[in-house]
């Protein structure tokens, strides 16, 4: 592989996707002013003011409330209201009597260390609590003299505990005639079927509005990184829409009126997220209210209005995603459920039609071979495997490029400062021997995709999560634990932030090594300037890699490696001249095209730097 071109490419490519991402990227409509209207999800769609419903006058649902001044512990948040417990295979938790809230969801397979005996991931936590985060669901009217159940209403339960298979009855009368009833069913995985129904035995109908909503308070911590989506999304008349939680600030808010699709609230590794009936047109809503120092974010949406006649009982269905955002789960409730583009929440990037299919690869090498790692390596392989063929022939092109040289140096010395004549003659020559000057690139062009599709799959799926390696490397997904200012591994102490940069781990460093033995199978460039540049790159690589998840930095270390290999059996093969065996780059003029292989690994030197693309 050329390291001059490769460099190069990646760091355009970076340059493109983030520079289009930043100006291009419509994902993030423009955030109204509180008390105003709001976008619509789409043109077209109507436009809904700010507290409507999907029907004149219909109000939303309410904002979260106040917390308690006073920080309780998990477990004594908990005891402040009677409980329905639930314990499956992937959940255990519980949903709260006082307001009907499912406000106690943990991952029974996910731990907050890589310690089998720590706490489970919290997806879900009560009031009162450290940062409470819930879902709640219920009925708005616009009729004030009717008693709704609220946050304090006390629920009875028809059983004591909820299990896949036997769904649990909430009731509550509120006196007037009226019997609401909550009926939650859970399935083996991370979904709760909610059964809204009202019964009417007054002697007059009634008009309500259900609604369902999630709200999560405190301004979480995230991973920061742009490749990454975290905060509140959703996908809106069949369009995603994602939102960072700064669009938000001084209680700015969103709203929607779609017909199907979702909306939640999504970490890297775990989401909560609604799913309304799909046939069914709601009007979605995302916002933030409290203050800017106790920020609470809120997703909820309402459905249409449901008028009840005297006897008679209306029902609406909702559904609550509370758990990991496991692909092939994902994928099983999109079919099952018919949830309109369900696998989107997971950020599989623009390379999705690369990304999906390495996943899938990548999970089955993981199945047959039972180590992540290992299964990230033969990953690897396979990928150098099928584009070997392309770097052969970019070798080959190299191969002739450098038989080419003595008539490149004749042509430079017969035509001097005539730059104009020098490419001229140059193109011909080229032509005449069927070389094309650019294949050397097409390696590099059409492998940046994959390279990008890859970091995507190792970076942002669950799957990798506290997987183990071999050695020292006991989670594939945190940075490599064995730096330089821990004596790697021998001294213990907290580096202080502002050193985080420097303290690097083994593995990385083992990346820069294979990283400069790659560069130095290829000639120095003929300027001294870029010479230094492209010396330094490799030190700089391996810091930046620093605090990468381990997972990444092997898997750069090990296609080093394999590139090394393969590039030095190319090399050797057409007879091209290796590492210092190679002569530096001549530099030609600037309207040259590029050289095949642009002046590295020892080939197509005579344009490595005077082409087309650099002066």
């Amino acid at each position: 592989m050329d390291q001059k071109n490769f460099i190069v490419a990646i760091v355009l490519s970076v340059l493109i996707i983030v520079g289009w991402q930043h100006f291009f990227q419509p994902t993030k409509p423009p955030v109204p002013p509180p008390q105003t209207t709001s976008q619509s999800a789409t043109p077209g769609t109507p436009q809904v003011p700010a507290g409507q419903s999907t029907a004149p006058g219909a109000p939303g649902a309410p904002a979260a409330e106040a917390a308690p001044p006073q920080i309780l512990s998990r477990k004594e948040a908990l005891v402040g209201s009677p409980r329905v417990t639930f314990d499956t295979p992937e959940l255990i938790g519980s949903i709260a009597l006082k307001g009907g809230r499912i406000d106690d969801v943990r991952l029974v397979k996910y731990r907050e260390t890589i310690d089998p005996k720590s706490d489970p991931v919290p997806v879900l936590s009560p009031v009162g609590g450290e940062r409470p985060y819930y879902a709640e669901f219920g009925w708005s009217t616009s009729d004030p003299a009717i008693k709704l159940p609220g946050p304090d209403t006390l629920w009875t339960a028809d059983s004591p505990t909820l299990a896949p298979g036997k769904p649990v009855r909430l009731t509550w009368d509120n006196g007037q005639g009226l019997i609401f009833a909550l009926e939650i069913a859970i399935d083996d995985y991370f979904m709760f079927d909610v059964k809204q129904s009202v019964e009417n035995k007054s002697d007059k109908p009634v008009t309500l509005f259900p609604w369902s909503l999630v709200v999560r308070y405190g301004l979480p911590k995230a991973e920061g990184i742009y490749i990454l989506h975290e905060g509140p999304y959703g996908v809106f008349n069949g369009s995603l829409k994602e939102f960072g939680y700064s669009d938000f600030k001084d209680n700015k808010q969103q709203k929607f009126q779609t017909t199907g699709g979702w909306l939640g609230i999504t970490d890297k590794y775990w989401m909560t997220t609604l799913v309304p009936e799909q046939q069914s047109q709601v009007t979605a809503s995302i916002k933030q209210t409290g203050t800017q120092t106790d920020p609470k974010y809120q997703i909820d949406y309402t459905s249409p209005g449901m008028t009840i006649a005297p006897g008679a009982t209306s029902t609406s269905i909702s559904r609550l995603f509370a758990g990991a955002k496991i692909v092939r789960v994902i994928d099983e409730y999109e079919k099952k459920y018919g949830i309109e583009k369900f696998d989107l929440t997971i950020d599989w990037g623009w390379f999705w039609f690369f990304t999906k299919p390495l996943f899938w690869l990548l999970e089955w090498l993981y199945a047959q071979i039972g180590n992540f790692g290992l299964a990230i390596l033969a990953l690897t392989v396979l990928v150098k495997a099928v584009f070997f063929p392309l770097a052969n022939k970019s070798y080959a092109a190299m191969s002739k490029m450098k038989a080419l040289q003595p008539e490149m140096e004749k042509l430079k010395a017969r035509y001097g400062e005539d730059r104009q004549r020098m490419n001229q003659e140059m193109m011909q020559l080229y032509r005449r021997e069927k070389v094309n000057p650019a294949a050397g690139c097409l390696p590099i062009v059409v492998q940046i995709p994959v390279f990008f599709a890859l970091y995507k799959v190792l970076y942002t799926t669950i799957e990798m999560r506290h997987q183990p390696f071999f050695g020292w490397i006991k989670d594939l997904s945190a940075p490599d634990p064995l730096t330089i200012l821990t004596g790697f591994g021998l001294l213990h102490w907290d580096v202080p932030p502002f050193l985080h940069f420097f303290n690097i781990g083994i593995w990385p460093l083992i990346m820069g090594v294979t990283m400069y033995l790659q560069q130095k199978l290829n000639p120095a460039p003929a300027d001294p300037v870029q010479a230094r540049v492209f010396q330094f790159l490799p030190i700089l690589f391996t810091f930046m890699m620093g605090s990468f998840a381990a997972g990444l930095v092997i898997y750069w270390a090990w296609s080093n490696t394999l590139s090394i290999a393969q590039q030095y059996t190319i090399m050797r093969r057409h007879g091209a001249p290796i590492g210092k065996k190679a002569k530096p780059a001549v530099a030609v003029l600037p309207a040259t095209p590029a050289p095949a292989d642009g002046g590295g690994g020892g080939g197509g030197k005579k344009g490595g730097k005077g082409t087309s693309k650099k002066g």
